[in-house]
């Protein structure tokens, strides 16, 4: 790896160390931590997972229950691009299954998958919130409505 590489992971390394600092031994600590760990990471890697049981003088297997419990937390690494297709029943209703298969034969990947090149991760969600446009997907932030297969290749090109 070179200087910049073992940089970031110095930089990355000393965030958590003040984090679990921080925090020290408050009682029920664990979530946010886990939160702010993600948010140095990307992601919640094994070996962090470790760091934190073993500071915090729990078991690996608390943390990492917790860690798998709750959906905010992500195990693996995720795309520059979080791809979420609501399977609501709006959704399905109106052809959410076929938008998901066109995403994912567009971009190769199935679903609570990552493109091989780091650009987009693909997830279900039960409901986005916008039945009245069903099908509906988010890209980020950006939500499109009144979907078609057709339109995907348009769509993801922006990104």
């Amino acid at each position: 790896m070179d200087a910049s590489g073992n940089n970031d992971m110095n930089i990355k390394a000393k965030a958590l160390a003040d984090v679990l600092e921080r925090y020290g031994g408050t009682k029920g600590a664990l979530i946010p931590i886990l939160q702010e760990a993600q948010e140095i990471y990307g992601y919640l890697p094994r070996e962090i997972m470790q760091e934190i049981a073993k500071k915090l003088k729990i078991p690996f297997s608390q943390v990492y229950g917790v860690a798998t419990f709750y959906t905010q937390f992500h195990l693996k690494p995720r795309g520059q691009n979080i791809i979420r297709i609501c399977q609501g029943t709006a959704c399905h209703v109106r052809g959410g299954a076929r938008l998901l298969e066109a995403i994912s034969k567009a971009l190769g990947i199935g679903k609570n998958e990552t493109t091989a090149d780091g650009r987009f991760t693909l997830e279900t969600v039960a409901c986005l919130g916008s039945c009245g446009l069903a099908p509906v997907m988010m890209i980020n932030e950006e939500t499109y409505g009144r979907l078609t297969p057709e339109k995907i290749p348009a769509i993801l090109e922006k990104y």
